[in-house]
């Protein structure tokens, strides 16, 4: 199959979250199954074109694009996803794209998507090529579907192209005045009260690639269930009711040529399952470098995360005193808002003998928590899928999460599967109420165990030994490409 995939970040030229590494992998593992795959993002001003040799395509030149009734030009560039023979082309264009971030807050932030959704199209005629799917990730591309059955109806090429779309985290969709209606030129009949383009009186961008595309599906089995609810559709439910049947749970999958502590190039230490004291000196390394005393049977508390309400900070807020009165060590690496960088950098002070905390984004350090820490915790209010939890197992360090969207898929909790009779297969600590209170009994039940270093050493084996690939998850997305096909 043909397939174009387009999103708003690609892994590694740009990333905010999750998406990227999504973009930046699921396309060559497709491709390895046989398909010829292009990927198209928006070329933002940071983009190293030096280092990842993107070249400007010269036999294409300028493009024109009308966008809230002004025609900008834009550029394609092109190279090569990193290892691969994977095609990626940039859509160029600095009046949108030149602002030194990924996302804005900018009036004309609706404008910037318009332009690279209609941007894959006139690239995709310019290239004479006709993909069997385009791959939608999210509202940023939830124009895509219409805009090719509709405002482009007439060129015949995409009349066999069918639409996946993707939904990544249904908190964000898009949402626009009416006036995008006019910038987008999307036809007025289709906005009205309850109208395919219109949500609360706004144009909802994701709403549009809901209802536009042939298949929709999600990053985990269990958000693609939550989403169809009012605590986790965000406002969509009802929408996402109406296509149930179209709607799939799919698991991210991991790079585990990144992300392996056997061969992890950022850590000072290696090991393996059965060599577990690299695991150790890690985190005596760590600890150290932050000026912390290093003892082994004291666990190491590990958070890499954006500090935001959506990952649970409000819950470890209500319970911080107690969790700092455990017997545990913590490292946070993470920021977002102000307030809980301001809650953890008060931690760090007032507890300086057992607590580091570094605001900002740093990836070796991130690697170093993963394999130096003994339990990860990822306390989500929601999480369509989460990655870290999946690093985690595979360093060997003991996930405690909440039990939602894909934190629910992917950590099984030691004490609940073998209460229910279960062999000893659990991987993690989980708890299901949103709660302080869940949170923290959780987190002793995990410690307590710790201290028992044959059964803490089976629930570290048994994570390490899940594999969570992109080539599972591929041949799930080549599944439902080839559904897609057929509602045609």
């Amino acid at each position: 199959m043909k397939i174009a995939f387009a999103a708003s970040e690609v892994y590694p030229f740009a990333k905010t979250g999750g998406l990227a590494d999504v973009a930046g992998a699921l396309p060559k593992d497709i491709a390895k199954l046989g398909n010829e795959v292009k990927v198209f993002m928006p070329k933002y001003n940071f983009v190293d074109e030096d280092k990842y040799d993107i070249k400007y395509c010269w036999d294409i030149g300028e493009i024109p694009v009308r966008v809230n009734g002004t025609i900008r030009f834009m550029h394609l560039h092109q190279a090569k996803l990193p290892n691969s023979n994977v095609e990626i082309n940039f859509i160029d264009c600095p009046h949108y794209f030149f602002r030194g971030q990924v996302y804005t807050n900018d009036p004309d932030e609706d404008e910037r998507f318009i332009l690279f959704s209609k941007g894959v199209i006139e690239v995709l005629q310019r290239l004479k090529w006709a993909p069997d799917i385009i791959h939608c990730n999210d509202w940023q591309t939830g124009l895509l579907p219409l805009f090719v059955k509709d405002n482009y109806k007439w060129d015949r090429m995409f009349e066999h192209t069918a639409f996946l779309f993707t939904i990544h985290n249904i908190g964000y969709q898009g949402i626009f005045s009416s006036k995008s209606i006019f910038a987008a030129e999307i036809r007025e009949d289709l906005f009205y009260p309850g109208g395919p383009a219109e949500l609360n009186g706004d144009v909802n961008f994701m709403k549009i690639g809901i209802l536009f595309s042939e298949i929709i599906n999600t990053v985990s089995p269990t958000y693609a269930k939550e989403i169809l609810t009012p605590e986790y559709g965000a406002g969509l439910e009802s929408i996402l009711q109406a296509r149930k049947s179209d709607l799939y749970g799919i698991l991210n999958g991991v790079d585990y040529k990144t992300w392996d502590p056997a061969n992890d190039k950022l850590i000072p230490f290696r090991y393996t399952p059965d060599y577990l004291s690299g695991k150790i000196h890690n985190k005596k390394y760590l600890l150290e470098h932050f000026q912390i005393d290093f003892d082994e049977s004291i666990p190491l508390i590990g958070i890499v995360s954006r500090l935001v309400s959506q990952k649970g900070f409000d819950i470890v807020g209500d319970v911080i005193s107690r969790l700092m009165n455990l017997e545990a060590q913590w490292m946070v690496l993470g920021s977002g808002d102000s307030k809980f960088e301001e809650m953890f950098n008060a931690i760090a002070h007032n507890n300086s003998d057992k607590a580091a905390v570094y605001i900002g984004y740093n990836n070796e350090i991130s690697h170093l928590v993963e394999a130096a820490s003994d339990i990860f915790l990822m306390p989500s209010l929601y999480e369509p899928c989460g990655l870290n939890q999946i690093y985690s197992l595979k360093y060997g360090t003991v996930p405690v999460v909440r039990k939602t969207g894909g934190l629910n898929d992917t950590v099984q909790d030691w004490h609940e599967v073998k209460s229910a009779g279960g062999e000893e297969t659990g991987t993690g600590f989980t708890f299901e109420d949103y709660s302080g209170h869940a949170l923290y009994t959780t987190l002793v039940r995990a410690i307590d165990t710790f201290h028992n270093k044959p059964v803490w050493k089976k629930i570290q084996k048994n994570g390490m030994s899940r594999v969570y690939s992109w080539q599972n998850a591929a041949e799930s997305y080549l599944d439902l490409y080839q559904k897609a096909a057929l509602k045609l």
